[in-house]
């Protein structure tokens, strides 16, 4: 996490501030922007190929746009007017394993309180987007339904995996998601606490996005969802019926085919 503000620097100077961060996903805050800061995403881990930059503004950005620095040139990815818009998540590949960016602040009279501020991330190869990923969102399965190897793996990979049932789907056109609002019976696993026990009724629940163009439709039953996480969101990978990744498991673990041992009971 960065915490900056143009307040700081000197009126004259006509430096811009460098700043250095190590991590493969973070946030960056820089309160009442003025003049320009370049910030450099240098992960501190030995296999530095991550060929995708994700980029999502908070609700709130203002004051700036974030540019890509590419072969001295500047290409624009976050203007200040997108930075308003809810779940707009801007990604692009990155050719080197060190990535610069540039925050341009945007010309303004008074010195009223905005904060430029958003989340990132670096995507692996592994997890490398479908071509057309910059123009919707942040997802890695795609609509097609898993086949058997791949359910396998995700069991063992995903970043959630949960049992239970859809509540409802909702559908925003506007930012070509769709949302799944799952009733949980078992939690395998998550990486950050999306699945919640509701005070009230004691119930597990949590939403799960995916793409407008999968066209998720509400099924009875149970199902076990997988996928990853970006940004504090959960996003659908497989999702079989519950019954039928039973029927693939038992029949893999009797070949010695699972990749990994899964809690059955």
């Amino acid at each position: 996490v960065f915490l900056g503000s143009g307040l700081s620097w000197e009126p004259r100077s006509r430096a811009v501030e460098q700043v250095l961060l190590r991590c493969t996903e973070g946030s960056l805050e820089w309160m009442y922007p003025a003049r320009a800061l370049r910030v450099v995403l240098e992960p501190n881990v030995a296999s530095a190929q991550h060929t995708t930059v994700c980029i999502k503004p908070a609700s709130d950005f203002q004051g700036a746009s974030v540019y890509v620095e590419r072969a001295g040139q500047l290409h624009l990815v976050v203007s200040e007017a997108e930075g308003a818009r809810p779940h707009h998540v801007s990604c692009f590949s990155a050719h080197t394993p060190r990535v610069a960016l540039f925050l341009q602040a945007s010309p303004q009279r008074d010195i009223s309180r905005r904060t430029a501020s958003f989340q990132y991330e670096l995507l692996s190869n592994q997890s490398a987007p479908s071509p057309d990923f910059k123009k919707v969102a942040l997802v890695e399965a795609m609509c097609r339904p898993c086949d058997n190897v791949e359910l396998l793996m995700a069991i063992c990979s995903s970043d959630f995996v949960v049992k239970g049932s859809i509540r409802s789907v909702s559908h925003d056109s506007e930012n070509l998601m769709s949302q799944v609002d799952v009733s949980v019976q078992k939690v395998y696993r998550q990486k950050n606490r999306i699945f919640q026990q509701e005070e009230g009724s004691g119930e597990w629940r949590g939403p799960i996005r995916t793409l407008l163009q999968c066209k998720v439709k509400k099924g009875g039953g149970d199902f076990l969802f997988t996928g990853s996480e970006h940004f504090g969101e959960a996003w659908l990978g497989c999702a079989p019926r519950f019954k039928d990744f039973m029927l693939v498991y038992q029949a893999a673990r009797e070949r010695g085919a699972n990749p990994c041992e899964f809690e059955l009971n």
